[in-house]
């Protein structure tokens, strides 16, 4: 009997842990996670340990917090869609008081980790980006496709937060890595928002560009802002006047990065067929950490 109860004890405690994996979208929260340290890095060549941990730390208790307070919100939502239908809010697994404790905890603890392990810049950035995420992102997702723009500012804001905790300065730098991020997020997310484009209605979210949906001009958008990456994930070279934050060595494969992420759109945008859809919205889930990485490696090279 001991043998049995230990063996359910241990299923219990085992289900509790995926469930807070999936309240806190745990593979997501890791990508933004990975995304500050890269930026952090981009920030200095010299790592404090300390700091590191706490931008891991506060950053992913800041980035899992947004999500289950997402969730919360569309608990309702969630229940209508098949990729969703599953999580522990919709199915009763977590009740909602349970996640509203657990999200508003995490998010403060996250934020004060920041503002005093870190500097108030950083804290002030991660309150903006829970803030617009949560209260202003998510409620205008059902009601328009403008809800991508808006997401986008605090989902550029990881890397940017990095290089601040980094450099405790806030100038152009951070913002270049921003642009990257914030450019990058409308093919990306148009790609997701096609391929789910059926869950989605079933919840009523307007994602795509165009309220028509699958169509040649929504192809045509994910096609255009493709395309624009391309110069602006080049800045960082480019700029600052007082010299680049990156070499040639970063520029050329970039270039070809940009250049194969856009491709894959083009294709979207002749075909209109799902599977091009799929190759572009895994194509986008690539880009972005290799030529961030490419940026990092470039700068620690030179």
């Amino acid at each position: 009997m001991k043998a049995v109860d230990s063996i359910e004890k241990s299923n219990v405690i085992l289900t509790r842990v995926k469930d807070l994996a999936a309240f806190f979208k745990f593979r997501l929260s890791v990508i933004v996670v990975l995304s500050a340290i890269l930026g952090y890095f981009m920030g200095t060549t010299h790592a404090d340990f300390g700091s590191i941990t706490a931008l891991i730390v506060g950053g992913f208790l800041l980035t899992g917090a947004s999500n289950g307070l997402n969730q919360v919100w569309e608990r309702d939502l969630d229940k209508l869609m098949n990729r969703t239908m599953n999580r522990p809010l919709p199915t009763g697994r977590m009740s909602v008081n349970e996640g509203l404790i657990i999200a508003l905890v995490s998010g403060a603890l996250g934020v004060l980790i920041l503002w005093y392990f870190l500097n108030p810049i950083c804290g002030i950035l991660g309150l903006i980006a829970i803030f617009s995420y949560v209260l202003v992102y998510t409620p205008m997702k059902q009601k328009s496709a403008i809800a991508v723009f808006v997401g986008a500012f605090p989902g550029a804001i990881p890397p940017m937060l990095g290089y601040v905790a980094a450099t405790s300065d806030f100038n152009i730098e951070p913002g270049l890595l921003f642009a990257t991020q914030f450019f990058w997020q409308f093919p990306h997310f148009w790609a997701i928002a096609w391929v789910a484009n059926e869950d989605y209605q079933r919840a009523g979210y307007k994602l795509l560009p165009f309220q028509a949906g699958q169509t040649k001009a929504s192809a045509f958008q994910i096609l255009l802002y493709s395309l624009i990456l391309i110069p602006v994930s080049l800045l960082p070279w480019a700029l600052p006047l007082d010299g680049p934050m990156v070499g040639n060595f970063a520029f050329w494969l970039i270039l070809a990065a940009g250049l194969g992420f856009a491709y894959t759109a083009w294709k979207l945008y002749v075909s209109c067929d799902m599977k091009d859809a799929r190759r572009t919205m895994f194509a986008s889930f690539f880009y972005l950490p290799i030529v961030q990485l490419l940026y990092v490696l470039d700068k620690l090279h030179g």
